[in-house]
């Protein structure tokens, strides 16, 4: 009876299979995208901005995905906006509303070639997400592979390759955000932040759903 009680009352559980870039400016603007091959939603984009002055802005495609985010993340302001992404190379392009970016990719460092040996089978296992957590936060300061969102939404991240970002381009409205910057401060829309310094990873997101 136990099992079957335990079962009933597990959270429903979505997941997102694709990537996330993160990436700083020097007006202090930083910029965090999201480009998911498979989701619930099926193939979207999504952008997260915090502003100098520590307003958080989310840009999404649809109603339908902006409701979810910002269910799970926190946000100052909400736009429903087309969100395009390209990728030629080594380099990305995304068109989000008032956001004009490119940026583009090096190659990767030791550990993105360790997370790339990670099988997805096992990048999706919330099991294996808590087991990298701690070394996620020693490695990478700030950065988070599972923890608690809105709403008691419980998140985890199962990374399989890291590159680092060398350049990036952007406007805002018009304005140009300035040069690459590192990630200072932390961007505060969930319990975690992205790497210092710009970096792109590829990623399978789990979200547990939790009471509203």
């Amino acid at each position: 009876m136990s099992r079957i009680l335990s079962g009933a009352m597990r959270r429903p559980r979505l997941r997102f299979d694709g990537w996330i870039a993160g990436m700083g400016t020097s007006s202090g603007t930083r910029v965090v995208v999201g480009h998911w091959q498979r989701s619930p939603f099926g193939p979207f984009s999504d952008v997260m901005l915090e502003r100098s002055d520590g307003e958080r802005l989310l840009l999404a495609p649809t109603q339908e995905t902006a409701d979810f985010i910002r269910g799970t993340y926190t946000f100052d302001t909400v736009r429903i906006v087309p969100v395009e992404v390209s990728v030629v190379d080594d380099t990305w392009t995304v068109a989000a509303g008032p956001l004009d970016l490119r940026f583009t990719t090096s190659r990767r460092w030791l550990l993105g070639f360790l997370l790339c040996a990670v099988p997805g089978a096992l990048a999706r296992r919330p099991a294996w997400s808590a087991l990298t957590d701690w070394p996620a936060r020693l490695l990478l300061p700030g950065v988070r592979t599972r923890g608690i969102s809105r709403a008691g939404r419980r998140e985890w991240y199962g990374v399989r390759d890291l590159r680092p970002i060398r350049a990036v381009w952007a406007a805002f409205e018009g304005t140009d955000l300035g040069a690459t910057a590192l990630i200072e401060p932390p961007v505060h829309f969930g319990f975690g932040s992205v790497p210092r310094n710009p970096a792109i990873v590829r990623v399978t997101t789990t979200v547990a759903l939790g009471p509203d």
